[in-house]
C-alpha cells in the first residue's frame, strides 16, 4: 500500500510517491522545532535512498543554526550512542527497517539517546500533521557538518559489559548476515575484538537485498545452509539498521528472533540479578528464566520506547522485545544486535569451552508461538477495529482480557495477541501456547474472529 506511515514512533514510506526528500524534511523541521539547542545526528542504513534523505535532512538542520553530526551508514543502536556521547540535542535515524527496498524513513531520538516517549513523539506528529512552521532560522549563522564514527564507541561499550577474554580463549566461529545494512560496520569490530573467526555475508551497506529483510524463518531458510558450508558455531541474522537479532544454530537450524532476548537475559542475571521488562508481545520465555533466577519481569505495551520507558521505572538490567530486540541499558537504551551478538557468544563461552547454542536453546522453556497479519484497509480503522476486537473476545469466553496495547486474552497456558502496527497498515495476530497445535488453533480462532464481518 503506498501510504504514508507515520505515528509517534515514526515515519515511513515508499520512496518517491508517499515519502520524498520535501515530505523528510517537513517531519524533520517538526522534530527540530521540539528540541533544546544543540547539534543532531543523523546517521541512516545501506538503502540506496538514504543518501538522499540524509543530504536534504542535514540541510534543514543547517539552516537553524545547528551543526550536524554526520554518522554515516550506521547502526540504529550507534546512531542513539552517537547522541548520548556527543550530548547532541537529539537525532534522526534514516531507514525502514525491515521492510522492503521500496521503503524508507525516520526514527527519532531523543538526547538520552534513546527513541522518543510516546508524549514526545505525538508532539512531532501533531506539528507534523497540523503543518506548524519550522524553527527559525539562526540570524546569520549557518551549522556545520561534521563526520562521526560511532561504531568503535559502540563496541567500546558492549566489551565492557562482556567477559572479552572468556569469548577470547574459546574462539567460536561467527556467521552473520548483515541483510547489506549497516549492521556490519559494528559488528566486524566486534568480531575482531573477541577474537572469533567471521564470515559475513551481506556486508556491503548498500541496500541490495538478498532476501526479504524481516529476520523471520521463512525469509532467511535458504541462508541457513552457508552457516553449516563455512563451519561456524553460530549463525546471526541482523535486519538492515541492525537493532533486531535472529540466531541459527551450527547445523543450520533457525531457533529465532523470539530466543534472543532470553539468551541474552541469562547471560546479563547470571552476573547481573535484576528486574527485567519486556513487551506484551514477547514470548513466556523471558519471563520464565526471569522467575528461574528469583527476579521481576514486567509487562510493557508493545514498542520499543514503552519498553524503555518501563525499564528506567524499575530500574531493569536488561529487557527487549520478541522481535529479537535487547535492550541494554549499560550499553545504550536502544534494540541492539550488537550487544545481543556478544551476550549470546558470552553465554556460548561462560564455561571455559564452547557450550553449542543448540544445548543453551534447549534448556530454554518449551513454547511454541505463531504470527499473523491481515491486511487493513483505511475502512478497517477506528470502529471497524473496535467492533472485530469485540468479536474477538467473544471467540476466547474462557479467557482473560488485557487492553494494555491492543487485545491480549490469556486461556490457561495459552495467550493471543492483536493489535495495529505502528508502521504498517496490518494487524499482527500473535498466539503462544505449549504447542504447535495450540498456537495454530488460537491462531486461526482469532483471524477467523476477526474477518467475520
Amino acid at each position: 500500500m503506498d501510504e504514508l506511515i507515520v505515528s509517534v514512533s515514526g515515519l515511513r514510506g515508499i520512496v518517491g510517491t508517499s515519502l520524498t526528500p520535501e515530505v523528510a524534511v517537513r517531519y524533520a523541521e517538526a522534530f527540530l522545532a521540539t528540541l533544546p539547542p544543540g547539534p543532531v545526528v543523523v546517521g541512516r542504513d545501506g538503502r540506496e535512498s538514504g543518501e538522499m534523505f540524509a543530504d536534504a535532512i542535514a540541510e534543514a538542520v543547517l539552516a537553524t543554526g545547528r551543526d550536524v553530526l554526520d554518522g554515516g551508514v550506521a547502526a540504529t543502536p550507534t546512531v542513539g550512542i552517537l547522541v548520548h556521547h556527543h550530548q547532541a540535542a537529539g537525532g534522526i535515524q534514516i531507514s525502514a527497517s525491515h521492510n522492503p527496498p521500496q521503503y524508507n524513513g525516520m526514527k527519532l531520538f531523543s538526547a538520552e539517546g534513546r527513541v522518543l516517549t510516546a508524549d514526545a513523539g505525538r508532539d512531532v506528529l501533531e506539528r507534523f500533521q497540523n503543518a506548524s512552521p519550522p524553527a527559525a532560522a539562526s540570524a546569520g549563522r549557518r551549522g556545520s557538518r561534521q563526520q562521526v564514527d560511532g561504531a568503535p564507541q559502540h563496541v567500546a561499550r558492549v566489551l565492557a559489559r562482556v567477559d572479552v577474554e572468556a569469548i577470547r580463549r574459546v574462539r567460536p566461529r561467527v556467521w552473520l548476515d548483515a541483510a547489506h545494512g549497516a549492521g556490519s560496520c559494528a559488528a566486524r569490530l566486534l568480531f575482531e575484538a573477541l577474537g572469533c573467526e567471521a564470515t559475513i555475508v551481506g556486508g556491503t551497506p548498500d541496500g541490495q537485498f538478498e532476501h526479504t529483510p524481516e529476520p523471520t524463518e521463512e525469509n532467511l531458510a535458504e541462508m541457513l545452509p552457508q552457516i553449516v558450508a563455512c563451519g561456524a558455531d553460530v549463525g546471526f541474522f541482523q535486519d538492515p539498521d541492525a537493532d533486531r537479532l535472529a540466531i541459527a544454530t551450527a547445523a543450520g537450524r533457525f531457533i529465532g528472533e523470539e530466543a534472543t532476548l532470553p539468551l541474552a537475559v541469562e547471560a546479563v542475571l547470571e552476573k547481573t540479578p535484576g528486574p527485567v521488562v519486556v513487551n506484551c508481545s514477547t514470548s513466556g520465555m523471558t519471563a520464565a528464566v526471569a522467575a528461574q533466577r528469583g527476579v521481576p519481569c514486567t509487562v510493557s505495551a508493545v514498542g520499543e520506547a514503552n519498553v524503555v520507558d518501563r525499564m528506567l521505572a524499575t530500574e531493569a538490567v536488561i529487557g527487549g522485545e520478541g522481535n529479537g530486540g535487547v535492550i541494554d541499558p549499560q550499553v545504550v537504551l536502544v534494540r541492539d544486535s550488537i550487544v545481543g551478538m556478544a551476550l549470546v557468544l558470552e553465554r556460548m563461552c561462560a564455561s571455559g569451552r564452547l557450550q553449542s547454542v543448540e544445548s543453551l536453546a534447549s534448556h530454554l522453556p518449551g513454547r511454541a508461538m505463531l504470527k499473523t497479519k491481515v491486511q487493513l484497509s483505511s475502512e478497517d480503522r477506528g470502529p471497524g477495529l473496535t467492533a472485530a476486537f469485540a468479536r474477538i473476545e467473544a471467540a476466547f469466553p474462557r479467557a482473560t482480557a488485557s487492553r494494555l496495547d491492543g487485545l491480549r486474552l490469556d486461556e490457561q497456558s495459552t495467550w493471543v495477541l492483536v493489535r495495529a502496527s505502528n508502521t504498517e497498515p496490518i494487524v499482527r495476530i500473535v498466539a503462544e501456547a505449549d504447542s504447535h497445535a495450540a498456537a495454530q488453533a488460537a491462531i486461526e480462532r482469532a483471524t477467523q474472529a476477526m474477518q467475520a464481518a
